[in-house]
């Protein structure tokens, strides 16, 4: 790999950092990203030479954590990345943050950079690019990357009364006043993933239920969300409860370790939901299901916990009462089987088994 160098021209002992930087773009960045942009400031300010490996060594990263950095700002517009035919990285030009939003890097190839295409053993010119520059006309391929939106599309944005209110609940949820980078985030999934209001409300109280507030999370969740063809808070809730922890939990208990199908998953929602069973209740009912049968797993639970809530079982506690109900009752049939086979008891009676009766209605099913 060659040897990079930054270029500018008024060097100073210091590394200043833009407070545009810091103000918008620094939280959203991870510890590496964070680094390694910083440090592309102080080697250009230094004007120094330095190659992909050298960062990946001092930070103790990969070149290609370096390399995902690099295309995380490019992505952001904070940077451009220049590559030859070979597809090797040649050029890094560290765009102005005062520029008009919405602009790239200069059509004019810097001589540095034009030089290190004809060396054998290319170097990287690093450069600053400091005035305004032409429209950058490239449009994101990739529907599921978040653009950069300048400041007159985020108050358009914010304008509308029905975005008002949206922000409005999204701050009650969050905490908070929304930070410029966080409303440009709730932009995103409205315009590029095209979120409905009530999707997006759904959205953020899913995450903030799960005691994620992070944005970034929220995104990926939103990405998720979209890739999957989710329109309606509906379906994002049947979607979403497939990968609920509390979902694999008690496909677990029940011997199984496939992901829940759209019937088994219904199943579980109606436990945990509708019958509004605790996780304890419903695993007994998991092993007594996994003791009881080999079949029709999900059906068998679903006759105990059925007739557990019919019976006004909510706890552990209610199971060892119904238990002891039960077998009194047991009890109670055996006796009567026994003075129905009495000298004195000749007529015919009905005596059914319900625990072979349910047993076949689960082979029939």
């Amino acid at each position: 790999m060659g040897r990079l160098t930054i270029y500018k021209d008024n060097y100073v002992d210091a590394t200043a950092v833009s407070n545009i930087f810091i103000d918008e773009y620094m939280k959203d960045a991870n510890d590496a990203q964070l680094k390694i942009y910083i440090y592309l400031i102080r080697m250009m300010n230094a004007n120094l030479s330095f190659s992909l490996s050298d960062i990946a060594d001092k930070f103790n990263h990969t070149e290609k954590d370096v390399m995902r950095a690099l295309k995380y700002w490019e992505k952001n517009n904070l940077l451009s990345l220049e590559y030859d035919e070979s597809k090797n990285l040649i050029g890094i030009h560290l765009l102005d943050l005062n520029r008009p939003k919405g602009s790239g890097i200069k059509s004019d190839v810097p001589a540095a950079t034009r030089a290190s295409k004809e060396s054998s053993s290319p170097s990287l010119g690093i450069s600053l690019d400091s005035q305004p520059a032409m429209e950058n006309k490239t449009v994101c391929e990739d529907l599921y990357e978040k653009p950069s939106y300048s400041l007159d599309q985020l108050k358009e944005f914010k304008s509308k009364e029905e975005t008002s209110q949206l922000l409005f609940i999204v701050e009650q949820y969050i905490g908070k006043t929304l930070s410029p980078s966080e409303v440009r985030t709730i932009f995103f999934i409205s315009d590029r993933l095209a979120f409905s209001v009530d999707l997006i409300d759904y959205l953020i109280q899913y995450c903030v239920e799960r005691g994620k507030k992070d944005f970034r999370y929220i995104e990926k969740v939103a990405v998720s969300w979209a890739q999957a063809g989710i329109t309606k808070p509906k379906e994002a809730e049947k979607y979403a409860y497939k990968y609920d922890k509390t979902v694999y939990d008690i496909m677990n208990a029940l011997g199984k370790s496939s992901s829940p199908t759209s019937k088994e998953a219904d199943y579980i929602r109606r436990w945990t939901k509708e019958l509004g069973f605790e996780m304890d209740v419903i695993r007994v009912a998991c092993e007594r299901t996994v003791m009881g049968t080999d079949k029709h797993r999900f059906e068998y639970a679903d006759t105990i916990l059925r007739s557990w809530h019919d019976a006004g079982v909510r706890h552990m506690s209610d199971i060892a009462k119904e238990d002891e109900k039960f077998l009194r009752g047991k009890t109670s049939r055996t006796l009567s089987k026994s003075v129905s086979n009495n000298a004195f008891n000749q007529f015919k009676q009905h005596d059914y088994d319900f625990e072979t009766l349910e047993k076949e209605l689960l082979k029939i099913r």
